[in-house]
């Protein structure tokens, strides 16, 4: 499923800004428990979880299980899920933003400890400043703009892992060869 159509039942569903900010709350649920279900994602994200359409919830539970996968995996494949690079730039940078407030809501709804363990504080403190971003995009050097982006996605990409592996240290040991 696109990046679009999947936004487009987010905003009919009037769940959240963007599928990019529904996407960061379910990364952050799988930050905190990794056997966090769909069903408690899709509770979470869509206050009216029970009205959705059955495809919809396919759909959601697909994203859900394929973004678990991922993050599982030893290969560091595991991406935001955001708009296509070939979106208008704006489009890519607010929903940066929006993903960077899912994930911070995922992670202050499941725990509201305000002691984390390892980096994790710094990096959340990261994610925060990248919700106040502001790229100049009138700026005669979009390239700039473009490069900056790709950085904070690739940073994000490794602060989740990082802070996925700091809160479930057995995670790493209990991979099945």
């Amino acid at each position: 499923m696109s990046y679009s159509d999947l936004n487009s039942i987010i905003l009919q569903k009037d769940a959240a800004d963007s599928a990019a900010e529904v996407h960061g709350i379910a990364v952050a649920m799988l930050c905190l428990n990794k056997n966090t279900e769909a069903s408690d994602w899709i509770n979470e994200a869509f206050a009216e979880g029970p009205s959705l359409l059955q495809e919809d919830k396919v759909e959601l539970n697909d994203l859900f299980e394929q973004t678990k996968e991922l993050m599982e995996s030893d290969e560091f494949v595991f991406d935001l899920l955001l708009p296509d690079e070939d979106e208008v730039l704006a489009l890519r940078c607010t929903a940066l933003m929006q993903w960077c407030q899912g994930f911070l809501f995922g992670m202050g709804r499941v725990q509201t400890s305000s002691e984390w363990p390892g980096d994790v504080d710094e990096v959340l403190k990261d994610i925060i400043e990248f919700t106040k971003l502001d790229f100049d995009l009138e700026e005669e050097d979009i390239e700039e703009a473009e490069n900056n982006l790709v950085e904070i996605q690739e940073y994000l990409r490794a602060a989740v892992m990082l802070i996925r592996s700091e809160l479930n240290p057995a995670v790493e040991h209990s991979t099945v060869h």
